[in-house]
């Protein structure tokens, strides 16, 4: 297994909100301004601004800053290595179905 628990646990803590899911689903679609994205939402702009850190910190979004106004990007590519974990996971548990099914075809052969 590849070492990259820690990026993963990263962004897996980070999605587990679901206010910062939210963000994320957002920000699929286009960047946004952080007063946009607080309309979003009933919290406090410091309160959503922890959320921003923690997607940040995770590597899930980026922010640029332009005189006043604070920019929320989705990183490209952030979201990969769920989608690498996944795969690895649903393979696994292919392989596992793929031998249940051979074993249920031998059991079933044997009593007919």
């Amino acid at each position: 297994m590849p070492n990259y628990s820690a990026e993963l646990d990263a962004v897996l803590r980070a999605l587990a909100d679901p206010t910062r899911r939210m963000v994320v689903e957002r920000l699929a679609k286009s960047p946004a301004v952080v007063s946009d994205l607080l309309g979003l939402f009933s919290m406090t702009l410091p309160s959503l601004l922890q959320h921003l850190r923690i997607l940040e910190d995770a590597n899930v979004v980026t922010s640029s800053k332009q005189g006043r106004v604070r920019t929320v990007s989705l990183r490209p590519g952030a979201l990969d290595i769920l989608r690498v974990w996944l795969g690895e996971q649903r393979t696994s548990a292919e392989r596992q179905a793929d031998r249940l099914g051979i074993h249920l075809n031998r059991t079933t052969t044997k009593e007919t």
